[in-house]
């Protein structure tokens, strides 16, 4: 049962690889600096009162229900705080993912809005267990260093590839 759910989980990562990958060869073919791109990635936060647009239509079986779905990405819109810190496991720096964040969040306008998903998050069992995890822990009250700590020496041991994902700033 193990074995056939990761080999799902291989095939849908591979199949959301290649939708990203898709993706980005469509997108500006001009490569941003090094610098601009880490300075950038300090995301604000969708507003809590700001309706969030609808996820992303697929053509594959999500890996969880709907309502998880949500909860996870809604997650991400609103708390990059926390996402943009913590690393994922799955291979998608491939991508250019930098952190797990990436995995469900494409884009945001200036004011912290999302203005795009990234689909590779519904097809993806290991972004979406590092997602709901850093969830949980954020939920039951950790730091963003403590999530990372807990999720680093739980998904490290198991994954041998993350994310070039920036340590959260420290607390002044």
């Amino acid at each position: 049962m193990i074995r056939k759910a990761f080999i799902c989980a291989t095939v849908l990562f591979v199949i959301s690889l290649i939708t990203s990958a898709g993706l980005n060869a469509r997108q500006s073919s001009t490569a941003k600096a090094p610098v601009a791109a880490d300075k950038a990635y300090a995301q604000k936060g969708s507003p809590a009162t700001v309706q969030l647009p609808p996820l992303p239509t697929v053509s594959f079986d999500p890996v969880e229900p709907m309502p998880v779905l949500r909860q996870v990405y809604e997650f991400a819109a609103r708390h990059p705080e926390v996402l943009q810190y913590i690393p994922c496991y799955c291979g998608c720096e491939q991508v250019g993912h930098k952190a797990n964040h990436d995995c469900f969040v494409k884009s945001r306008a200036a004011d912290g809005r999302v203005t795009q998903w990234d689909a590779h998050g519904m097809g993806c069992a290991v972004c979406l267990g590092v997602g709901r995890r850093a969830m949980a822990l954020f939920n039951q009250g950790m730091s963003v260093a403590e999530i990372r700590a807990t999720i680093d020496k739980e998904a490290g041991a198991r994954y041998p590839s993350h994310t070039p994902t920036p340590n959260a700033p420290k607390k002044s």
